[in-house]
């Protein structure tokens, strides 16, 4: 941004300098970068009114509403010094992360103020209700961060390039989550200490609070008396979600309205910069209607980019707010205009936030390698047409083209030597004949100076001309150079490519928008299984290699995700049986993200298993909340039945308020518009959908498997009952 800035004040010096000159700024992603952080920085603004807002339905008074979200500000505050220590910087990340977390970092608070004005409303005096309530989640809470952090810690270890990218989203998620549970367990006791209205009053949802209270409490108690029957019929719904799996479409990134399209064309090899331009002004005809209707803000075309017959062209579009039709819709407009182009191959593509489409331009791109490059054309040639079968797949292009004209010199070196003339002779004349030769260099005041030898007519142009030349033999004759050498004129690539360390040829395809890329790779793998021949292989390249990278890694993730929360709550617990009811809820909450994102239409991307694996960390969040207050009515002698039945219903409040404040804080991603928005609601859907049906299971689904599994063991408390009396029976 700042290099942008820095070059529109340049160009606004040079047009007063050169004022007969005009300047332009052709290409800028530092527009569509500051109008994501603007978005993010409004979604930011709207999630914290929302969460204040629900904690003042719940608290219903302002002093009591300000105790957990005076650590809002403390706790993003404390992110943005982490970032700077870390050298970080505020982006689309970042931002998106600190948007995230805002739901988040309110929940110790919630859960401490929530069980101190509990104990207020029980009649004990606000400093102890301040210590004797903090006290009986203490535990709960750092469990709760250790978790967490152990879910988000992964995510900045991811070994992709789209992985790397979110380095600083773990790191961000990590930080807040910590400084917002030391301000809970430190701040929020103080606070409520002071406070004499926290104990009084009720909040707007008191009346229906209370009235869906009793209903949970009848609704548990029949899945608390018959958990086996509870945990069947939650798993034949989450089974549901398995099947309905390979319907959702994998893509790395969804389509992105980045306010920028660029045109690639390619003209037959040979031609020339005339003949190419010629091409460059067919697709201008095709999109300067839309820079005339006021879509686009300027056209810019390049002829001859790194080839005499490559041209590119950039349309760079209106800002969002003030246009009504996509970016992609004039993707679609403009594809198939370019498609019916008879003297060139044109097609038009863009890039995304994460800058990971790589040469496919959102499509697929393969590479066929090889031993040899005549071999791999020919298998290239057979499997472009074997891919048109492919569905969804069309616009299909191979990248080796054999025809760019070359003129080969042959050197009859048996006839030269009977004419006495030396090779050498015959390489410096044809050097400087065709080009110069340099034959020496002067050094002039600390500066190299060229000696050139070359033909005083000029370098020659037409090969003919060659023949017409004479070469002086060793014994002073002159030799018709047609005597010596001959031509030959042959087509030949005009580059070679090398992939994974072997000969390779590239392919591009477009596809259709209704076919994922994923569906698209796994159809072209299953074909090159099927028809490549023996010794030539397939690789992806592009955006297809990084789906299939990011995808492995994050799946490795979530194993290690998994692992690691189900260690954390081993040793924090000390009871495998606790751990165990925490861990079951989670996969259910995976379950309920793709149900909310078949519901939505959401593809799998980066994005949304993002917000799958902060979900996991939310799930199991809520568990631990739920398990440890019951772990502590164990401990005071109550039944495994009455335990989970109580703790459901004394933690239904704070785990309500938590979930609420953490999917509407979701809210502003989904209803965000203008740059980065397709970003923002695939996240959101992940966290408003997935998150609200997964407090389904829970709040019926947890009572139900601690009344289960722990009513296989003892409480901690008999537990050591057991070991004091054996202790005092060796010591007797």
């Amino acid at each position: 941004m700042r290099i942008s800035d820095e070059v529109n004040r340049a160009i606004e010096r040079l047009k007063v300098r050169f004022p007969d000159l005009g300047f332009e700024v052709t290409s800028d992603d530092a527009v569509f970068i500051k109008g994501a952080i603007i978005e993010v920085l409004k979604t930011l603004g709207a999630a914290l009114g929302i969460v204040v807002a629900v904690i003042w339905l719940f608290f219903g008074r302002l002093g009591a509403t300000l105790i957990p979200a005076v650590t809002i500000p403390i706790a993003l505050i404390g992110s943005v010094a982490g970032i700077w220590l870390m050298g970080f910087s505020i982006n689309i990340i970042t931002l998106l992360a600190l948007v995230l977390s805002t739901g988040l970092v309110v929940d110790d608070a919630i859960v401490v103020t929530e069980n101190i004005q509990r104990r207020r409303q029980e009649g004990i005096a606000r400093r102890a209700a301040a210590v004797l309530g903090t006290g009986q989640v203490f535990f709960a809470v750092i469990a709760t961060t250790v978790t967490l952090i152990a879910v988000f810690v992964p995510i900045s270890f991811l070994p992709s390039d789209a992985g790397r990218l979110f380095t600083e989203f773990g790191f961000v998620l990590a930080v807040t989550v910590a400084i917002s549970s030391f301000v809970a367990l430190t701040m929020c006791p103080m606070l409520a200490s002071l406070s004499e209205g926290l104990g009084r009053g009720a909040g707007v949802m008191s009346g229906v609070g209370g009235w869906l209270a009793s209903l949970y409490g009848a609704l548990i108690r029949p899945m608390i008396r018959a958990p086996l029957v509870t945990l069947v019929g939650a798993t034949l719904v989450a089974g549901g979600a398995v099947l309905v799996y390979d319907r959702l479409g994998e893509e790395l990134v969804p389509p992105e309205d980045r306010g920028m399209i660029s045109v690639w064309l390619q003209g037959p090899d040979g031609t020339g910069l005339d003949y190419t331009d010629r091409q460059v002004v067919k697709v201008e005809e095709v999109m300067r209607p839309y820079v005339d209707a006021g879509v686009a803000r300027s056209l810019y075309s390049i002829t001859g980019r790194y080839d005499l017959n490559r041209g590119s062209i950039g349309l760079r579009l209106v800002p969002w707010h003030d246009r009504d039709v996509s970016q992609a819709e004039i993707e679609a407009e403009i594809r198939d205009g370019i498609a019916r182009l008879p003297g060139a191959r044109a097609r038009a593509y863009s890039s995304n936030s994460l800058g990971l489409r790589g040469g496919s331009g959102g499509g697929l791109s393969i590479a066929l390698t090889g031993p040899n490059y005549p071999d791999i054309a020919a298998a290239a040639d057979r499997f472009s047409r074997q891919l048109a079968e492919v569905e969804g797949v069309s616009d299909i292009r191979v990248q080796y083209q054999a025809t760019q004209p070359q003129l080969s010199i042959g050197v009859d070196r048996r006839r030269a030597s009977d004419l006495r003339v030396p090779m050498s002779t015959l390489s410096v004349a044809l050097r400087a004949l065709i080009d110069e030769d340099e034959v020496a260099e002067l050094t002039i005041d600390d500066e190299a100076v060229p000696i050139l030898l070359q033909s005083a007519e000029g370098a020659v142009r037409d090969p003919v001309d060659l023949m017409n030349l004479f070469i002086r033999s060793n014994a002073g004759d002159l030799v018709p150079l047609s005597q010596i050498v001959s031509f030959s004129e042959r087509g030949i690539a005009a580059e070679l490519d090398r992939h994974a360390q072997r000969r390779a040829i590239e392919i591009d395809a477009s596809l259709a928008p209704e076919v994922t890329l994923r569906e698209a790779i796994d159809d072209v793998r299953a074909l090159a299984q099927q028809r490549l021949p023996d010794g030539i292989g397939l690789i992806f390249l592009g955006e297809a290699a990084s789906l299939d990278e990011t995808s492995s890694a994050l799946a490795a993730t979530y194993v290690i995700a998994l692992l690691v929360v189900f260690l954390v709550l081993l040793a924090q617990f000390e009871s495998l049986t606790s751990a165990l009811v925490v861990m079951t809820t989670v996969p259910f909450g995976v379950c309920a993200a793709i149900y909310a994102l078949l519901l939505t239409g959401t593809t799998i991307n980066i994005y949304s298993q993002i917000g799958v694996l902060m979900l996991i960390g939310v799930m199991a969040k809520n568990g631990i909340l739920l398990v440890e207050f019951a772990n502590q009515l164990r401990d005071r002698g109550r039944p495994v039945l009455d335990a989970a039945h109580e703790a459901a219903l004394a933690r239904l409040r704070p785990i309500s308020m938590t979930l609420i404040c953490t999917v509407l804080s979701g809210l502003p991603l989904i209803l965000s518009s203008g740059p980065g928005a397709e970003a923002r609601a695939a996240i959101g859907w992940v966290i408003v959908g997935g998150l609200g049906m997964a407090a389904v299971f829970t709040l019926f689904l947890t009572p139900a498997a601690y009344a289960l599994v722990s009513g296989l063991t003892r409480s901690r408390a008999s537990s050591s009952e057991a070991l004091e009396k054996e202790l005092s029976a060796i010591k007797g």
